[in-house]
């Protein structure tokens, strides 16, 4: 696990073995694959090409399920956070929040969360402008 302090400019995180070889390997297959049923057309080589393509959808549905589950985790984590740190009446505007703001929030500490979940609220931040907005970074490490 890498314990590096983040950052907005550093805190997204690659898989070497999926990033660098998994999914290089599974597009230079399909374009391998496409090449030979070009020049030896067949029902087994467009067989073969359908099989490329469906691995490397599956590859892909399979992490796209993964961050959509961290992202549901990461709501749940981030409303009791909220609810534990807001006063009122900005607590009462937990469930306004859509989860990409909610996501975005999760860097900012404690200290500076209240003020962040305001203007996301007030200014309808994108997770992007909410990350960008903090000063006092809160690491994640468990991310997918």
């Amino acid at each position: 696990m890498d314990n590096a302090p983040q950052s907005f400019s550093s805190h997204a995180k690659y898989d070497p073995l999926f990033h660098y070889f998994l999914l290089p390997v599974l597009a230079i297959n399909v374009l391998v694959v496409g090449y030979l049923l070009f020049r030896h057309p067949g029902i087994g080589g467009t067989w073969l090409l359908v099989l490329s393509l469906a691995f490397l959808v599956h590859v892909e549905r399979t992490r796209n399920y993964a961050t959509h589950l961290q992202d549901r985790i990461i709501r749940l984590e981030e409303r009791l956070r909220l609810a534990a740190v807001l006063q009122e009446p900005l607590r009462s505007r937990i469930g306004e929040l859509t989860t990409s703001q909610l996501v975005g929030l999760r860097f900012a500490s404690d200290a500076e969360l209240p003020a962040l979940a305001q203007r996301a609220l007030d200014e309808n931040l994108s997770r992007s402008d909410i990350k960008k907005a903090i000063t006092d970074w809160r690491p994640d490490y468990s991310r997918v």
